[in-house]
């Protein structure tokens, strides 16, 4: 009996079944972006091509991202981007892989910043690939927004999303802990952040691979989870205008402590929860007074 030709469909068909004996939740979507990667095209370019049979070098990169996969190393790092808020961004082993998350934190920024009158002052904490920071930029035009992360790794992988997005002149890029290395003048209209939230004994809990391959510092605050949050509340309070407002990417399990933290500083008030799809709390906002 003949060998079968490995084709598009073919390739697809047996990775995804593969990747599902080795872990994977969505193999199929993992197959069709390694592949699509592979061929160098778009995911949807692969419903018209099942019958084509990929040229050996292109079958043996997908052969390798496959292999990688399988041991648990996630999609977004092997082809170096990921989707968020209908924007391509380069991610690397330095940064978080974003997250749908993350889009209720921007939804919000993005409501906030356009009542502002005049162009709105933007400081986005833990920029990391700079999702947050570009999709403010791209989506309020008249902002300014400064990008602060204290990995210079992280921030020359934002500073390259913001020149890829066409908003680089209206970012600036500070590399330092927290606000630590901004002056408290002039103020921000907006600081929002999605810090590290995690708490150290809540790695069991995590997926392998992001507990294996995201950067540790940008996930674990400390045993309460709540470490980062309680330094960054009071010198963004410092920080802000009258008015102003601190926005924060929470887990759920830490909700009430981050509203104690926030109800704790006497130059903020009006603390509101956004909740995500799922009904869990998932953005903090308060009010400078």
């Amino acid at each position: 009996m003949q060998d079968e030709v490995w084709t598009v469909g073919r390739l697809l068909s047996w990775t995804a079944d593969y990747l599902k004996k080795h872990g994977s939740d969505s193999p199929r979507l993992d197959a069709e972006v390694l592949l699509a990667h592979s061929l160098g095209c778009e995911r949807i370019e692969l419903y018209t091509r099942f019958d084509e049979q990929p040229a050996d070098e292109q079958r043996s990169a997908f052969r390798d991202f496959v292999r990688r996969r399988a041991e648990g190393m996630p999609v977004a790092y092997l082809v170096g981007h990921r989707e968020f808020f209908s924007l391509s961004f380069r991610v690397t082993e330095d940064v978080l892989i974003p997250r749908p998350e993350t889009e209720h934190l921007v939804v919000a920024a993005i409501d906030l910043a356009r009542q502002v009158k005049g162009p709105a002052s933007v400081c986005d904490v833990g920029t990391g690939s700079g999702i947050i920071a570009v999709c403010l930029a791209h989506q309020v035009p008249q902002c300014r927004v400064t990008a602060v992360d204290i990995s210079p790794a992280a921030v020359e992988i934002a500073r390259q999303n913001a020149a890829a997005h066409e908003v680089a002149q209206r970012i600036e890029f500070v590399q330092g802990d927290l606000l630590e290395n901004l002056p408290t003048e002039p103020a921000f209209d907006l600081i929002l952040s999605n810090p590290p939230y995690v708490a150290d004994g809540e790695t069991d809990q995590m997926a392998a691979e992001t507990r294996r391959f995201e950067p540790r510092q940008a996930l674990f605050a400390g045993p309460k989870g709540t470490e980062v949050i309680e330094r960054l509340v009071p010198q963004a309070s410092e920080r802000l205008k009258p008015n102003g407002h601190l926005l924060l990417e929470i887990s759920p399990m830490i909700h009430q402590p981050v509203r104690d933290i926030l109800a704790g500083d006497e130059r903020l008030d009006d603390v509101q929860t956004v909740k995500d799809l799922a009904g869990h709390e998932r953005v903090v906002v308060a009010r400078r007074r």
